[in-house]
């Protein structure tokens, strides 16, 4: 009998460990004997990561609002019918390192395009596909940025564009994602991302297991 497929998508600032964090849960979930799936956004992809390059490259500040939201649903697209439909129908569980909530917060808050601009390229890009469970990794624009800053200074590779931006901007962000959890509790997990790995992990895992 095929096990149930599921979507999981991670959420979060910048810095918010939400990219470890899924790691451990694909681990487990793994050591349990699912069939897991691991993307991210942007990028997952070949084609994806070549997005990724333009959008997260620090050269790249003439990049406008639109063309920017334009790009990210282009790498969600390709992503969303090269691997997310195809792994969902094959009965694995995708973990996503950020979703569309990612765009409804950073350029429909952030950048002020608006939530029906995004939701309008969701509905092209996505077809209806919507996480069964989002994992919100909480932690406050100040601590994101110090992070990301400090992760920086230690990799000259860094794609440090959307970093850049000014602390009012991801302040904005961090208003954005708490408003969504809020507006939709039943999908979203809202987890202190100030704890320790392995007490961030143990909550993460008491909301998805009634899920697997």
């Amino acid at each position: 009998m095929q096990k149930r497929s599921l979507f999981l998508t991670f959420e979060g600032m910048d810095g918010s460990g939400k990219t470890t964090q899924m790691r451990l849960l694909a681990e487990r979930l793994r050591a349990g004997g699912r069939d897991v799936l691991e993307t991210a956004e942007p990028g997952g992809t070949r084609i994806g990561i070549e997005i990724r390059r333009i959008l997260l490259d620090a050269a790249n500040q003439e990049l406008g609002p639109t063309a920017e939201m334009l790009l990210y649903f282009a790498c969600r697209a390709q992503n969303v019918d090269e691997w997310i439909v195809p792994a969902l129908a094959a009965g694995k569980i995708v973990l996503s390192d950020r979703f569309t909530d990612s765009t409804l917060v950073y350029q429909g808050c952030g950048r002020g395009l608006g939530a029906e601009a995004v939701m309008t390229l969701d509905r092209i890009a996505c077809r209806g596909l919507v996480p069964d469970l989002t994992l919100l990794i909480d932690i406050d624009a100040e601590t994101s940025l110090a992070r990301a800053h400090a992760r920086n200074a230690s990799d000259p590779h860094s794609e440090t564009r959307m970093d850049e931006q000014s602390l009012a901007f991801h302040r904005q962000v961090y208003e954005a994602y708490h408003a969504l959890a809020a507006r939709e509790p039943r999908r979203f997990r809202v987890v202190d991302g100030r704890a320790g790995v392995e007490t961030i992990a143990a909550e993460i895992w008491k909301a998805v297991e009634p899920y697997v």
